[in-house]
């Protein structure tokens, strides 16, 4: 097939949209950085926007190649290696903020991610590998559980909760799509709802007013929770209580987001991030939708949610006319990654889920998250461009 006729199918929407965040981003963390008064973080903008060329050299490169090959020479090494570098972030990694989360330079759990997705859509998505009985019963479901639970596994053990919490609905979706044990499926997704209700339940009951010290002992005893995400739940279910203390993150952001009105202060002129009542060792990163918000208003936040719309209504496109279930499944992993990185991102900005660590796409500083999800919509476009080729 001719080059021309393959671009033909170049989802430009896509690649549109991603441009427009990675301006975005760049835009907003320049912003953020000159709100800090060290001069490292003057300059992260430049290194955001050499990070997104590289990560847009592999996103071509990733494009440009057949994603089933791509599959089949990568899918199962790539997803044993992640775990390789799962395991040596535990044993050798850097601790920040009490989690070993960094391996030098980078964070195997975002490359973990997106080899997940591979190797979920190498398996699920083929008859060659998986008769369809098989795939569907309940021996099919038991091998996506491996291949998700054990980089979940080292995941929490590091601890990175908020990686988890992206990771295993996209893997779910792609399993339920794969037709795996649905049944089955819908069973453990409502148990693992009611479970989460029952702990936030639970924390409310301990931590309500009038609760005796007693009581509350020995009701959080029975919580699965890190004393710090304990903190963050209480936070979000008494985001009134402690806003000097536990709950100064979140008031403060619900105040930039809030103080911006319809158009904003100006890009730079956002006074709660440069007169630094947004912590500024977020404001980069995980919070750095309120420095958008605050400083483009209502108008620019909408703007920027278009674009993300834009990005993934392309991504379900690219899903929905996927020649084969392998690029089916690909193009619908990434997309529900991105989605489940923006939701909770910019959700827990605004108090309607807890606050966990969770880049925005595109937006917060993050080098290794960035080349991820750049790789991963390099398969998307993969699927888009290749579509209709034969499969060998």
């Amino acid at each position: 097939m001719t080059t021309w006729r393959r671009f033909a199918r170049f989802d430009w929407v896509l690649f549109g949209a991603m441009l427009a965040l990675i301006a975005i981003g760049t835009v907003a963390i320049w912003s953020a950085g000159n709100a800090r008064a060290e001069a490292v973080f003057h300059g992260m903008w430049r290194s955001n926007l050499v990070t997104a060329l590289v990560g847009l050299g592999l996103y071509f490169a990733i494009a440009l190649t057949d994603y089933r090959r791509l599959l089949d020479f990568l899918a199962i090494p790539a997803y044993l290696v992640s775990l390789v570098l799962l395991v040596a972030v535990l044993l050798v990694g850097d601790t920040i903020y009490g989690g070993s989360r960094w391996l030098w330079f980078f964070q195997p759990s975002e490359i973990a991610k997106l080899c997940v997705i591979a190797a979920l859509a190498f398996f699920l998505g083929d008859d060659r590998l998986l008769r369809g009985s098989v795939r569907r019963g309940f021996r099919g479901f038991l091998l996506a559980a491996a291949l998700i639970g054990l980089p979940v596994a080292l995941i929490l053990a590091e601890p990175d909760l908020g990686t988890a919490i992206t990771l295993v609905p996209s893997a779910l979706v792609m399993v339920f799509v794969a037709g795996t044990w649905r049944k089955g499926l819908v069973t453990l997704a409502a148990i693992g709802a009611l479970a989460a209700l029952v702990v936030l339940g639970a924390v409310y009951e301990a931590e309500k007013p009038g609760v005796s010290p007693e009581r509350r002992a020995r009701i959080l005893k029975c919580v699965p929770l890190r004393p710090h995400q304990l903190r963050r739940v209480r936070v979000f279910l008494f985001p009134e209580r402690d806003v000097t203390g536990a709950g100064y993150n979140l008031r403060q952001a619900q105040i930039s987001i809030g103080s911006g009105g319809l158009t904003g202060k100006g890009i730079g002129k956002g006074e709660t991030n440069h007169l630094k009542y947004l912590p500024q060792a977020i404001s980069m990163n995980d919070f750095i939708f309120c420095v958008w918000a605050e400083e483009t208003g209502f108008v620019g936040s909408i703007a920027l949610l278009t674009l993300f719309g834009a990005l993934l209504l392309a991504g379900c496109r690219v899903a929905l006319v996927a020649s084969d279930g392998r690029g089916r499944l690909l193009a619908l992993g990434v997309t529900t990654l991105v989605f489940a990185h923006v939701y909770v991102n910019i959700a827990m900005s605004i108090g309607l889920v807890p606050i966990t660590g969770l880049p925005l796409p595109f937006i917060s500083s993050g080098r290794t998250f960035l080349v991820m999800v750049l790789c991963g919509l390099g398969f998307v476009q993969s699927v888009s461009l290749h579509r209709e080729e034969k499969q060998s």
